[in-house]
């Protein structure tokens, strides 16, 4: 299945949206998933890649920080991207296999593009509210948002960024 095209995923008007709440998205299924349903968590946002460089490491430390901190109120919502080399051109049920091949128990969503004409509203939102070195825009996979429990985004980490070094971030947001 081809990434969804900007008007496939519900909206807010960007320019006056305040949250990561106020978005529909995709899920494995086609389904519509209300971001509303993470209200009052810290959310991580990260854009996945079954098969880059980053991959193993990025998803045992997320495995290992949702773990450690789901309890406490962390959710981390994977988005599959094919944007970056080709690097993750699974379809659906391929990345539902990766994903019980790997345990992976956080929200997984539909494969998304996060850059371009096409890019989901939701990315368009947090680089928007989060601009990194290339302003508005992914520069690979793994980027990672961070959002406080009203869906704010607060920081940016770029794809080298291990997911264990923003622990401290995160707890203070807990």
């Amino acid at each position: 299945m081809d990434s969804p095209t900007n008007d496939e995923n519900k909206s807010p008007d960007l320019k006056n949206a305040k949250s990561i709440f106020e978005f529909t998205v995709k899920d494995l299924d086609g389904n519509d998933v209300s971001l509303e349903k993470f209200r009052g968590k810290v959310c991580l946002v990260v854009n996945v890649a079954s098969n880059c460089g980053l991959t193993k490491n990025n998803y045992k430390q997320l495995n290992e920080m949702y773990a450690q901190y789901r309890e406490k109120g962390l959710e981390i919502l994977a988005f599959p991207c094919n944007q970056f080399a080709g690097q993750e051109p699974a379809c659906e049920t391929d990345l539902k296999e990766f994903i019980k091949k790997n345990n992976i128990e956080f929200p997984f969503f539909a494969k998304v593009n996060v850059n371009g004409a096409n890019s989901i509203p939701l990315y368009s939102f947090l680089k928007n509210k989060q601009g990194g070195l290339l302003g508005n825009f992914i520069k690979w996979n793994f980027t990672k948002f961070l959002c406080n429990k009203d869906g704010e985004p607060v920081k940016r980490y770029g794809p080298s960024t291990e997911p264990k070094s923003i622990h401290k971030d995160m707890e203070e947001l807990l």
